[in-house]
């Protein structure tokens, strides 16, 4: 007998060393997750503002984004995004084939905990969809979607409501009108967004919130000719919840 609680000792001491080491290499991910995109940011920022003007008869919106750059990276690259007084500034990307793949993969195809900021192939490209659902991971260390858990405070809300997507031949400005915590439903396979019926009943259903801890502008005036962004991401270890951010489009600059 006591040489098998011996043994057993071993062992749960070999499996909190494991766990420890386990801890140590998740907390290292989280502390160091997105630290690629910084290249990736200065890269194309910069190498965008370098470019000269390009002659033209008619006067053209300028793209602060080196798509080409972008887009030599990694093809699915197809837009960026800002989102002014946080650290949001990163592409986004779609798999044509495999809706997961940026859940766990960066843009340069490496397996890191944050992924990639994404849309599923249920959206179109063009950011013609009356709905488009833009996903990112919460990481602890402030990258990624981590930063739209902060409209949860009502002045944080108030005083940070544009969103910018930028496109290789547009810039699109949308203004945020909610943001709350929500079930996992998945948004594209649960609405048929298409069907104006549906996606009026939808647009009431979010104006129609009255949770304390939902922030909702009703003064903002959103249709079903409206285009929409949801800005989705997971809320801290509550796997059954996700929080949205939403904005409609209010102005293209082509």
């Amino acid at each position: 007998m006591k040489k098998r609680y011996i043994i057993t000792g071993v062992i749960a001491g070999a499996a909190a060393i494991a766990c420890a080491v386990i801890g140590i290499r998740a907390y290292l991910q989280e502390k160091n997750a997105g630290s690629g995109y910084e290249e990736v940011r200065e890269e194309v920022k910069d190498s965008a503002a370098e470019e000269p003007e390009p002659e033209e008869t008619e006067p053209s919106v300028e793209i602060p984004i080196d798509f080409e750059a972008l887009q030599a990276r990694n093809p699915d690259v197809y837009a960026w995004i800002t989102v002014p007084g946080t650290q949001i500034d990163y592409p986004i990307l779609q798999s044509p084939d495999d809706n997961s793949y940026y859940l766990t993969h960066t843009i340069d195809g490496e397996e890191k905990t944050e992924g990639a900021i994404f849309t599923e192939n249920y959206n179109h490209t063009d950011m013609e969809d009356p709905n488009t659902v833009i996903y990112g991971h919460d990481m602890r260390n402030g990258t990624m979607f981590q930063n739209l858990l902060d409209y949860q405070d009502r002045a944080f809300f108030d005083e940070n409501r544009e969103v910018i997507i930028y496109t290789p031949d547009a810039i699109r400005h949308y203004e945020i009108f909610a943001a709350y915590l929500y079930d996992d439903r998945h948004l594209l396979q649960s609405f048929n967004f298409n069907n104006i019926d549906v996606y009026r009943q939808y647009l009431d259903s979010i104006f129609s919130i009255r949770n304390m801890n939902a922030c909702i502008d009703t003064s903002v005036e959103v249709d079903t000719d409206d285009k929409i962004i949801t800005l989705s991401t997971c809320y801290g270890s509550q796997s059954d919840k996700r929080y949205l951010v939403q904005a409609v489009l209010v102005t293209i600059e082509k």
